[in-house]
């Protein structure tokens, strides 16, 4: 059956489209009374963990503001927990929290490369339910935390200023740091094999923590354990998009991994990174995400001012350079896909 909105993987692609397509990182979520009236019901990992509730929660944005793509709701931590590490998810305790976080070479021989299909099949469920529930009506992102990403968290034990733990792993015991990274990127890349396997019709890496590192030691660290996730996936046509937070310095070597996609923040030009490397990946991005609390007028110059910077043609598939906030008016975020649909139009002519 024909994909009613197929945009997204048509830009993905590079392929012509009549419009530039559009979702938003963290679409499903607390800025939706929707999804606040069924959080107010159940914890966060409970939401995460049953199937139909995931569903739900991931199609409201597709039904409430009009996106042109799914995400699968889940939260990239459910790996590191799948590996056998403890997670604490608990509201106003400061995040997420790993209780016993890894501090030497024993903690990670501990870490098992699971099954996901049995330790994560609640993942896989969600995937085949929202497919379900979408009937073709747009495409369904799966996606993962970067191995790196993953690795902050469990080295820290939570979220970090400093990143002290995580960086004198990398600085003092570099193969113990590439011993753990290599385990994420496979445990990563066979949850990620098992999304497509799911139903999933693309999917995200989420390196939200490769801009803490300096330049040389990104590449060393973070991408290079991308580039592993990316040379073991099984894609089968399913674009993959690589998006790393602060960490313009790089574009050119991200975009040498060979993703489909490179997701840009709100810090990067997005001409001049088609200039740099628009030849051969698609670009996502890259409205800075505070700019929904402006005026929806202000919204609209903001994604015009955007859409001219790429200029003609297709390949930008147009999102935020970060996830949206959660106090943002639902009406703004309307705002910002419907100016993305109404101004795109005259750059695909």
């Amino acid at each position: 059956m024909p994909k009613l909105n197929d945009l997204f993987l048509r830009a993905c692609r590079g392929e012509p489209v009549e419009r530039t397509p559009v979702w938003m990182m963290r679409q499903a979520g607390r800025y939706l009374p929707e999804y606040r009236a069924v959080r107010a019901r159940h914890d966060f990992l409970t939401l995460c963990k049953t199937p139909e509730l995931a569903a739900e929660v991931s199609i409201q944005p597709v039904e409430i503001v009009g996106v042109d793509a799914c995400i699968i709701f889940s939260d990239i931590l459910v790996v590191p927990e799948a590996m056998g590490m403890e997670l604490i998810i608990e509201e106003g305790k400061g995040g997420p929290q790993f209780p016993h976080p890894i501090r030497s070479r024993a903690d990670i021989d501990k870490l098992a490369v699971p099954d996901p299909n049995h330790r994560l099949k609640f993942v896989m469920d969600a995937l085949r339910l929202t497919r379900k529930h979408l009937a073709n009506r747009v495409p369904l992102i799966g996606f993962a935390g970067s191995p790196w990403t993953l690795a902050t968290y469990m080295v820290e034990g939570k979220g970090s200023r400093s990143f002290r733990h995580i960086k004198e792993l990398v600085y003092d015991n570099p193969r113990d740091a590439q011993a753990l990274l290599d385990k994420l990127a496979r445990s990563v890349a066979s949850y990620l094999n098992a999304q497509l396997e799911a139903g999933a019709e693309a999917i995200q890496i989420f390196d939200t923590w490769g801009g803490i590192l300096p330049p040389d030691e990104f590449r060393e660290f973070s991408l290079r354990s991308i580039s592993q996730v990316l040379q073991l996936l099984r894609r089968n046509d399913a674009p993959v998009i690589v998006f790393c937070k602060d960490c313009g310095h790089s574009l050119e070597a991200i975009a040498d991994t060979r993703p489909d996609v490179v997701g840009l923040d709100w810090t990067v030009d997005i001409g001049r990174a088609r200039d740099m490397v628009g030849s051969y990946v698609a670009l996502q991005g890259n409205l800075d995400p505070a700019i929904l609390y402006a005026s929806p007028e202000h919204i609209q110059a903001a994604v015009r001012k955007i859409l001219e910077k790429f200029g003609k043609g297709s390949g930008h598939i147009f999102n935020l350079g970060h996830g949206i906030l959660p106090d943002v008016p639902v009406e703004h975020a309307k705002a910002f896909i419907e100016a993305v649909k109404a101004e795109s139009p005259k750059y695909h002519r």
